[in-house]
C-alpha cells in the first residue's frame, strides 16, 4: 500500500532519460482503480502535462521514481489530451493505440480482457460485486469514462448512515493492482485526532456536485474500529482485523491475480 499523496511531484523516469514528474491521479469511480499519472513535463516540453497510464510502469516505485518502459520520443510524440478533466473515451482510444495498450475497459478484468503476465499491473478478477458490475455495464453501454482527480476528491465529506464522520486526507493505493483499497479518513470533526480507513467497496454513492461520500456504516460502527496510523507499516493483519470489525468481504479471499 502506498498514499496517493505519496506519487505527488515522484519524477517519472523512462528508458532514455526523465520526462517531468507527478502531478496528480486520476482513478475511475466504479473500480476505483488508478488509469493515469497526470504528468508535469516541466523545462523539457514547456506548457505540457500529458497522461501516462501504468500499464507503463515495469518496476516498483521507489522514493523518488516512478519507471516506465517508454521513451522520450513516444511521450513527445503522444496525442495531445487535455489534463484537466473529462477526459473522453476518444482520448483514452489515441492514448491507446499510441502507446498499444489493451484496452483496460474491455473484459472483466481490472485491467481489460487480457491476462498481462509478469506485467505490472496486476489483472485482478472480481468477485460479483458492484464492481465488477459497473465494469460490466460500462462495457456494455460503451460509456465514457468518469474519471476522477485524486486531488479534487481529497478534502471530499465522509457521511455515515447518521451522519459525518469526516473528510478524506488520502488513499491508500495497492501498487501492483493500482487499486484504491482504502480512504483514510480524519475525523477530527468528530473523533478529535483519530484518522480511520474506509473502503471503496462499503461506499453506498458519491454526490460529486456536493463534494459527499456516503458510506454503509454506522458512526459508532466506525468509532470503534481499527485506528490507522499512517507512521506505521501497513500489514495484512490490519486489513483482517478492518474487515472483521465491519462484517464484511476480503477483497483479497474473492480477487484472483
Amino acid at each position: 500500500m502506498r498514499p496517493a499523496s505519496s506519487f505527488k511531484g515522484l519524477t517519472i523516469a523512462a528508458a532514455d532519460g526523465d520526462i517531468g514528474s507527478v502531478k496528480d491521479l486520476y482513478f475511475d469511480d466504479g473500480s476505483w482503480t488508478v488509469r493515469y499519472l497526470v504528468v508535469d513535463t516541466g523545462a523539457w516540453l514547456p506548457g505540457r502535462q500529458v497522461l501516462i497510464s501504468p500499464m507503463s510502469v515495469n518496476q516498483p516505485v521507489t522514493l523518488d521514481r516512478v519507471f516506465v518502459d517508454l521513451t522520450r520520443e513516444q511521450v513527445k510524440d503522444s496525442p495531445p489530451v487535455e489534463s484537466d478533466l473529462p477526459v473522453n473515451r476518444q482520448n483514452e482510444l489515441e492514448l491507446s493505440r499510441h502507446y498499444r495498450y489493451p484496452y483496460y475497459w474491455e473484459g472483466p478484468l481490472r485491467w481489460g480482457a487480457v491476462d498481462f503476465a509478469g506485467a505490472v499491473p496486476v489483472p485482478v478478477m472480481p468477485a460479483p460485486d458492484p464492481v465488477g458490475e459497473e465494469m460490466a455495464a460500462r462495457l456494455r453501454s460503451q460509456a465514457d469514462p468518469s474519471l476522477r482527480s485524486v486531488r479534487d476528491v481529497t478534502g471530499y465529506t465522509i457521511e455515515a448512515t447518521d451522519g459525518d464522520i469526516g473528510h478524506v486526507e488520502d488513499f491508500l493505493v495497492d501498487e501492483p493492482a493500482w487499486a484504491i483499497r482504502y480512504m483514510v479518513v480524519d475525523t477530527r470533526n468528530w473523533l478529535p485526532g483519530r484518522k480511520v480507513l474506509v473502503s471503496p467497496e462499503w461506499v453506498q454513492s458519491v454526490t460529486w456536485p456536493d463534494s459527499r461520500v456516503h458510506v454503509d456504516l454506522r458512526r459508532d460502527h466506525i468509532e470503534a474500529a481499527p485506528e490507522f496510523d499512517p507512521t506505521a507499516t501497513f500489514e495484512r493483519e490490519h486489513e483482517t482485523r478492518l474487515f472483521e470489525h465491519h462484517g464484511r468481504r476480503k477483497y483479497w479471499e474473492s480477487e484472483r491475480r
